[in-house]
């Protein structure tokens, strides 16, 4: 059976040393509050202002920005689904592969993703946890991954880590 390198980590995704983190964006691309607003405080207004050249981003998709002030050298800005929009799980898998896409094209080995729309957004944890995670595996498991060496999930608290950890180990059981 195949294991992917994928990590689960609780603490602040902008304290994160991977080559790039991932932001949960709206599709205006602007930081606002949760995650966006720890990567607008420690990553200074750069991060913004490229955000702001760029202009949109459709709900499903990703772009990139330098990491600014963050460790993180990129910061990947993925659009997931707002709940009730309809569509959402297929919105939230191409916003995953999406990011991981972007990591592969900027040839990095590392990319750290938080739970990607269930703060305001308000999408089911469990739902994320299994469809991000999963997505993950498979952009692995296919042997289509080039530079790309390691998933992180960086989760805020401890509910979000149980969640993507009980996931992590039925997806992926020890061998």
């Amino acid at each position: 059976m195949f294991k992917a390198p994928i990590e689960l980590v609780m603490g602040d995704i902008t304290d994160m040393d991977t080559d790039a983190i991932v932001n949960p964006s709206n599709t205006e691309l602007m930081l606002g509050g949760g995650v966006s607003g720890a990567i607008a405080n420690k990553g200074g207004v750069s991060i913004q202002q490229e955000m702001s050249k760029i202009g949109h981003c459709e709900v499903g998709g990703a772009v990139v920005t330098r990491g600014g002030n963050l460790k993180a050298q990129f910061v990947i800005h993925a659009v997931g689904p707002r709940m009730g929009e309809g569509n959402e799980d297929n919105k939230l898998h191409n916003a995953t592969l999406a990011s991981i896409k972007c990591a592969e094209d900027l040839k990095i080995s590392s990319v750290t993703f938080p739970a990607i729309s269930t703060g305001i957004f308000g999408f089911p944890l469990e739902r994320c946890a299994a469809i991000m995670i999963s997505t993950a595996m498979d952009h692995f498991a296919t042997g289509k991954n080039g530079s790309l060496k390691r998933v992180v999930f960086c989760l805020w608290d401890k509910e979000a880590f149980n969640t993507f950890k009980k996931t992590l180990e039925w997806l992926q059981p020890e061998m």
